[in-house]
């Protein structure tokens, strides 16, 4: 009989939901069976993507973010007593769950909650230093503590001088369950004739999800060519139309994006770290907007600047004329390896 592994990705934006996507269908490769767990627009991405596996929701953090960037640390510090009754809370529904489904094994994508001592249990997070500005000390050690609970700890990168992460991902003193898997994406480089100039991706949590929006839209009406415009909006129907030079989708299936990416020439979008896996595989120019006070985008925008690899700017400062910058950067470069799931899943 095949194992039952719960995947269950924290609903932050779709980033984390979607790299879990190739962790699924390796899974399913593997004769594995996966379930989901998650909620909010995190769980309905993953259900349109594999409509034919069983399904959990889980309780949401139930987070709200600051319309201020400036905000955005001191509010989540703020909601920090609730998170961690929820988290609680995840647990008692994670040991329901083990035996309603029969659960042999599970993966955890950033839900500090999803785990057992029954079972073999993976974190999977790229954030092994938690940024928080002077907070970082304490926020990396509760967020150790969290990650020691769990059999094995999946690093989305190298461990190795070229890497994406950066010292987000790579401790002075690594943690004893330590894992680097190498970049995820589930996309593939193929060769497509352009039809965009520019593909513009949003994601992340609101409201700085519609303020980005409103902002680039108002941008795009001195832009002279073709754009695709995803909004990031996950709902049940795609919706799409053309105004002028922009054609603009709710959002897109893994399909249909990684055919968008490789008939685009240039991309605008945050610097979010699963996009930043899909764009270094696919070898792509980028320009990126990092989610005001998100320390971790912030400093991932900052060092791919730094290392000539794709220019950056805050929300507030953002013209469209700053695009002529892209073709001074290298672009993202292709850092993964070939990932050996078979000695992954070898846990289970």
């Amino acid at each position: 009989m095949k194992k039952n592994i719960l995947v269950a990705p924290l609903n932050w934006g779709l980033g984390h939901a979607t790299r879990c996507i190739p962790i699924i269908k390796a899974l399913e490769e593997n004769h594995f069976n996966p379930i989901i767990a998650s909620d909010g627009v995190a769980l309905a991405l993953l259900k349109k993507e594999f409509p034919h596996l069983s399904s959990v929701e889980l309780p949401p953090y139930d987070i709200s973010y600051a319309e201020k960037g400036k905000n955005f640390k001191w509010k989540l510090l703020a909601q920090m007593p609730k998170m961690f009754k929820a988290v609680y809370g995840e647990r008692k529904i994670v040991n329901q769950i083990i035996e309603t489904h029969a659960i042999d094994g599970i993966i955890s994508d950033n839900r500090l909650g999803v785990y057992s001592r029954k079972i073999p249990s993976i974190f999977m997070t790229h954030q092994l230093n938690v940024l928080s500005g002077k907070t970082s000390w304490l926020t990396t050690k509760v967020h150790s503590k969290f990650i020691s609970k769990f059999d094995q700890c999946w690093v989305p990168d190298n461990n190795s001088e070229s890497n994406l992460t950066g010292k987000l991902g790579h401790l002075k003193k690594p943690l004893k369950n330590l894992v680097y898997i190498g970049p995820l994406s589930r996309f593939e480089k193929r060769r497509r004739k352009k039809v965009f100039d520019l593909m513009v991706i949003l994601s992340g949590p609101e409201p700085q999800r519609t303020f980005l929006e409103q902002k680039i839209i108002l941008e795009l009406e001195s832009y002279e060519g073709n754009v695709v415009f995803i909004k990031g909006i996950v709902q049940e129907k795609q919706i799409s139309h053309t105004e002028n030079h922009i054609t603009y989708y709710n959002f897109m299936n893994s399909e249909q994006l990684e055919n968008t990416f490789n008939q685009s020439e240039k991309v605008l979008c945050r610097s979010g770290y699963t996009t930043v896996m899909d764009l270094a595989k696919l070898g792509k120019k980028a320009f990126f907007i990092p989610t005001p006070g998100q320390y971790e985008q912030e400093y991932l925008a900052e060092k791919y600047k730094k290392e000539g690899i794709a220019p950056c700017c805050n929300q507030e400062e953002f013209t469209i004329d700053q695009l002529m910058t892209i073709d001074n950067y290298k672009g993202l470069q292709n850092f993964s390896t070939e990932i050996n799931w078979n000695y992954l899943f070898r846990l289970f």
